[in-house]
């Protein structure tokens, strides 16, 4: 028995796209073929993206992506690469009409075999148990006299199961297609575990991912290979495009390294899972362009530049909306931002647009600053209408979380959200790496130093500062990764030190603004728990922790 070449395809398809993805994995059976591949892996459910949630139950989706498959492996052989053992994930469905989350295996011609994922999730963003029928019976499969056992994703998360068949199966290799979101920290839980796989299957364990952002959630791809011992066999790149190419080897030779890459720190990859989840949002909704307001603030300039990042910044508009309490340095800072991003910059003054407002409703107080508020993200909506544009909202999760923000205005508004999972001192965290990142480069920084460094307002009223109403953002963020985060209580916030009218002042505030969140645009999950898909709670709700 020789060795066998391995490519494991990383990529991006985009949900309901059958076509396209399609066409997707053919090429990249192309290119593995030209690297001498014999078996070519790709991730979970690649042929009609994932999640599809309800699209699954769909009988002419189910009809599609069925006739696609076995479209696929006549057009592998007529391309000449019918010689290839090609495991790609897609939809099946069971004699009931239940959908399973399926690996069909593709060789000369034919599908000539099936996988059906046995463990579904049911919790934080997954919901297969209530759409997908579980498979129960194991896949292993012959290429070039070596035995590959297959598993999806959850299946190697979930002790027994199809684990334990497969390593009663004797294989040379399990083969894991995965569609596994990011999440700050998860490669190392990832990784961990698929070496205790390894070791109970006494065999590699070759990991595909899925990578590109879908709706609110983000694949970061880091596919790799770990053999039985945990040694770190070889591994690609996260947030693009990778062919893995790996040996395995003979039986009872020794495990061969391939290409190793190096993981890059967290803040580095949840700044480029935000990139990846607003450019993904942007061009497979069919969008080319978005806009949002510059105020020269923090959050608006990482949006900002996360948003050129993403699509360019020749695609991005920004409009300073002054008004007679924005200062000189506020101004200048968003001119700034645009000269260093290059993107389209505006100035649309909303005093006249104010004044015409007030000459009818006299407002006072806080009903006047958040006319002033909504005035702005009129003036971005109307814009938006005109010329085409994605709105794109600026806000941050820790405003999110305490509801310190006015509905409808230009930080809460549009289709997507870029920070709306990432809090307050971890927006400054990512500005200061993305400008680090740009210097290391030679390039030009840019977020300009003066958003980074001043202190925060949205300046609705003279001298205003977020720290006005707000405690200060260290250690409001500290209080609400405890509280919502980690689901601490009350009592147990107190007995960990903290100053019972901040802890009495944070869960209040939390507590009763389920309603501004639930109106906020979707954005990129990157921690473990984030507002609208992990976090769901009653708007009416008599349960208080104060």
């Amino acid at each position: 028995m020789s060795e066998l070449r391995v490519a494991l395809a990383q990529v991006n398809p985009c949900v309901g796209d059958i076509a396209g993805n399609s066409a997707l994995v053919r090429s990249q059976c192309a290119a593995a073929d030209a690297e001498g591949a014999r078996l070519v892996l790709f991730p979970e459910m690649v042929m009609t993206g994932y999640p599809i949630e309800d699209l699954a139950l769909r009988g002419s989706f189910q009809r599609a992506a069925a006739a696609a498959v076995d479209a696929l492996a006549v057009n592998l052989a007529a391309d000449g690469l019918g010689h290839l053992t090609v495991i790609v994930g897609t939809l099946g469905v069971a004699a009931s009409g239940r959908p399973f989350n399926q690996a069909a295996v593709l060789r000369d011609g034919e599908v000539i075999a099936r996988y059906n994922k046995h463990h579904l999730p049911n919790y934080g963003v997954f919901d297969e148990r209530r759409i997908f029928a579980a498979g129960e019976e194991p896949c292993v499969i012959d290429v070039d006299a070596h035995r590959i056992g297959l598993a999806i994703c959850e299946d190697i998360w979930v002790d027994g199961g199809t684990v334990a068949q497969v390593a009663d199966a004797d294989v040379d290799l399990l083969a894991v297609l995965n569609g596994s979101p990011f999440e700050e920290g998860k490669g190392r839980v990832r990784t961990d575990l698929a070496r205790r796989r390894a070791a109970e299957v006494g065999a590699p364990v070759a990991y595909v991912n899925l990578w590109g952002g879908q709706d609110d959630l983000v694949f970061d791809g880091h596919s790799f290979i770990v053999g039985p011992d945990g040694a770190w066999l070889a591994n690609a790149t996260g947030f693009e495009d990778a062919l893995l190419v790996w040996d395995l080897p003979a039986a009872d030779a020794p495990t061969n390294p391939g290409p190793v890459v190096d993981f890059a720190s967290d803040t580095e990859q949840v700044y480029w899972a935000c990139v990846t989840g607003l450019r993904d949002y942007v061009v497979k909704n069919g969008f080319r362009s978005v806009i949002l307001g510059m105020s020269g603030g923090i959050d608006s300039a990482l949006t900002a530049a996360i948003a050129a990042d993403a699509i360019g910044g020749d695609h991005v508009v920004g409009v300073s909306m002054p008004s007679s309490f924005s200062s000189d340095h506020s101004k200048d800072d968003a001119a700034d931002l645009a000269r260093r991003l290059g993107a389209d910059y505006r100035v649309e003054p909303i005093a006249t647009v104010v004044d015409a407002f007030q000459s009818q409703l006299a407002l006072e107080g806080v009903a006047d600053e958040n006319l002033q508020a909504r005035v702005r993200g009129v003036i971005l909506m109307g814009i938006s209408n005109r010329e085409g544009h994605l709105v794109i909202a600026p806000g941050n999760k820790s405003e999110l979380a305490t509801g310190y923000a006015t509905i409808y205005d230009a930080g809460s508004i549009g289709g997507f959200a870029p920070l709306k999972d990432v809090d307050k001192t971890r927006v400054w965290d990512l500005a200061r790496w993305r400008n680090a990142w740009a210097a290391e480069r030679g390039e030009v920084e840019p977020i300009p130093v003066n958003s980074i460094e001043k202190p925060p307002s949205a300046e609705l009223r003279p001298g205003q500062v977020d720290q006005d109403s707000l405690p200060p953002y260290d250690l409001l963020d500290e209080v609400l990764d405890a509280y919502v985060e980690h689901a601490e209580g009350r009592e147990e916030l107190l007995a960990r030190g903290y100053d019972e009218a901040v802890v009495d002042r944070v869960l209040q505030l939390v507590d009763r603004a389920e309603w501004k969140r639930r109106q906020y645009p979707p954005g990129p999950k990157v921690t473990a728990l984030a507002f609208g898909r992990d976090r769901r709670l009653p708007i009416t709700s008599r349960w208080r922790e104060v």
